[in-house]
């Protein structure tokens, strides 16, 4: 029952959410005015099949991450969202967790940051959403599941990021990274998704073990990038990071000096995104 239930509220707050609303395109003639299922599973990262199998309550047990997903994906309120975890048979975050609930109103700034590549992360660098033009920029992230969507494993353990660095960069940049987390840890303790990636960090990277056991000290700040991009060549932009009060969410924002070449490029990839520049 709970599964054609949590398929029910998905298709149900779906049908509620206007592809405007969500910064899509509504584009040509359509019989509802909700989102589609391809749209929603754009939105969440998720394939289509999943969501129509959850819908159709073929499918069970949706992991956190994926009922997190729709939640962020179908603007879903604090309460909506907590009866949704329910329905997934799972207890809702609560405040021992690491946050990764995108408010409306953060929300509806992103949705206003249209030719802006912004990215936003929970407190342990987590990925929770990406825009087009980030995506164009950075890399596709909807392939991504697990710790591959966290930037502090990608950049230990994993392929890394487009980003350049100097040997200088590099250790500032570890340092922030490591001491943020420690920073997350710290405040969220009883988070078992946040202790795994660290235990798995520390078995896995010599040098993030270094770092976790030195007490490495650091914090980002606004810097300059160079981001090596495959099509277009390298960009050399502004990266700022903001924190959202109370909820522990990092919005990373790229942009360009006006009149720049760096500025000509980054506006043609937003232009562009990502399929125009493939192949």
């Amino acid at each position: 029952m709970a599964t054609t239930e949590f398929g029910q509220a998905v298709r149900l707050w779906r049908d509620r959410v206007s592809p405007e609303a969500a910064g899509l395109p509504a584009g040509g003639h359509r019989r509802a005015t909700g989102l589609r299922r391809e749209e929603l599973a754009l939105l969440a990262g998720i394939s289509v099949d999943y969501i129509t199998r959850l819908e159709q309550g073929r499918a069970s047990n949706p992991s956190a991450q994926v009922v997190e997903a729709l939640a962020r994906a179908l603007r879903l309120s604090q309460a909506e969202r907590a009866h949704l975890f329910r329905l997934a048979g799972l207890a809702p975050p609560g405040p021992e967790t690491v946050p990764a609930y995108i408010t409306p109103s953060v929300q509806r700034m992103l949705d206003r940051l249209t030719g802006t590549p912004v990215a936003v992360y929970d407190a342990s660098w987590t990925l929770l959403m990406a825009n087009p033009p980030y995506t164009a920029l950075m890399g596709d992230p909807s392939g991504w599941r697990g710790n591959q969507r966290n930037a502090v494993w990608r950049h230990f353990l994993g392929p890394g990021s487009r980003a350049r660095h100097t040997p200088e960069s590099l250790r500032a940049f570890e340092a922030a990274l490591v001491a943020d987390l420690r920073a997350a840890a710290g405040r969220y303790p009883a988070d078992q998704r946040l202790r795994r990636l660290v235990a798995e960090l520390r078995g896995g990277s010599d040098r993030f073990a270094e770092l976790w056991d030195s007490g490495a000290v650091g914090h980002h700040e606004a810097a300059r990038k160079t981001i090596d991009h495959p099509h277009v060549g390298p960009l050399t932009l502004d990266c700022d990071v903001l924190t959202v009060a109370g909820s522990d969410l990092r919005i990373m924002l790229y942009t360009a000096e006006p009149g720049t070449e760096d500025a000509e490029r980054l506006a043609l990839l937003t232009v562009l995104g990502t399929q125009a520049l493939i192949g």
